[in-house]
């Protein structure tokens, strides 16, 4: 994922994406079981969600991200509105701008902040106060590109415009400001180490 995305921008990355059958797949293995082997059916989900507080978080933020790629004002308004109280309820601030594949999981919610330039692929794992983050906010032409099955610990920062690539396992604590290659676990003692798997 990591090499095909880096040249391209954001916008290029969500527009080679079917907004649709992107929020879709999100649900089906987000909400409707983790190992993805059942079929969609929004009966399904709707059930999930009603009877279901773990999958709730999952779904009202696919909604409003999948909402906030639509040109309509009046959609995009409501998708910020349903952020917002997500933000409230569980304290975490995952940008709608944000691409992330499918495979998102949460683990502790608090504290998680995901800004609008990131490329975010399949099975990422989030612990508590997580922060992915460019290091500059005036300048907004980077992106922080991530792999997929990247499981990142908690405490975790991730600042700058950077590539971790695919299988990477970055350690609770870790200060992480340089571009990771696959297969690699990162920790921190006072500087960063990355060894490979």
């Amino acid at each position: 994922m990591t090499e095909q995305t880096a040249s391209l921008s954001l916008n290029e990355v969500i527009s080679n994406v079917n907004a649709y059958e992107h929020f879709k797949e999100c649900l089906r293995i987000e909400v409707l079981n983790r190992d993805g082997k059942k079929k969609f059916s929004w009966f399904k989900v709707f059930h999930r969600v009603a009877f279901g507080y773990k999958h709730n978080f999952y779904f009202w933020w696919r909604l409003a991200n999948y909402m906030h790629t639509k040109s309509s004002p009046r959609l995009r308004k409501w998708a910020r509105r349903i952020n917002n109280k997500l933000l409230r309820k569980y304290g975490t601030d995952i940008s709608l701008e944000a691409f992330i594949g499918p495979g998102m999981k949460v683990n502790h919610y608090v504290g998680i902040v995901v800004r609008a330039e990131s490329i975010i692929g399949k099975n990422i794992k989030l612990r508590q106060n997580t922060t992915i983050e460019r290091k500059d906010s005036i300048d907004t032409s980077g992106k922080i590109i991530i792999g997929d099955n990247v499981d990142i610990g908690a405490h975790s920062c991730i600042i700058g415009d950077i590539i971790i690539g695919d299988n990477v396992t970055i350690g609770a604590m870790s200060f992480v400001n340089k571009d990771v290659p696959a297969n690699s676990v990162v920790y921190s003692e006072k500087t960063m180490f990355i060894r490979s798997k």
